[in-house]
């Protein structure tokens, strides 16, 4: 896997904006941050090991919620051609790079002024 480097951009208060509501729609939703922190560091998981460390989660929402970070081009899906279907999910480059963003935003939020 390549190392994922970004592009340093200028940006306006409204392209600063519209990036970072575009970045938000990617990662909201219920279950997306409890999908990345499992998949963080590298961790290849199929799908059933994803439904038994997020208890809660149904299968229909796990897929979707899958299904859209896959589009977004956070998450890989890799499907094997066996009997039954091998279907392993991981984080693409780009995904693992939200993880020093998020640590960032969760110190953020941990030091909060009372």
């Amino acid at each position: 896997m390549q190392e994922f480097r970004p592009t340093p951009v200028e940006h306006t208060r409204e392209s600063a904006t519209e990036g970072l509501e575009s970045a938000l729609k990617m990662i909201e939703g219920r279950w997306k941050l409890a999908i990345l922190f499992h998949l963080f560091g590298g961790q290849v998981l199929r799908f059933s090991e994803l439904e038994r460390a997020i208890p809660d989660i149904s299968q229909k929402m796990l897929i979707q919620q899958l299904r859209q970070m896959e589009t977004d081009g956070i998450v890989a899906r890799t499907v094997y051609p066996e009997v039954p279907p091998k279907v392993e999910y991981a984080l693409t480059d780009w995904g693992q790079s939200l993880c020093p963003a998020l640590d960032a935003l969760l110190s953020w939020a941990g030091n909060k002024p009372e």
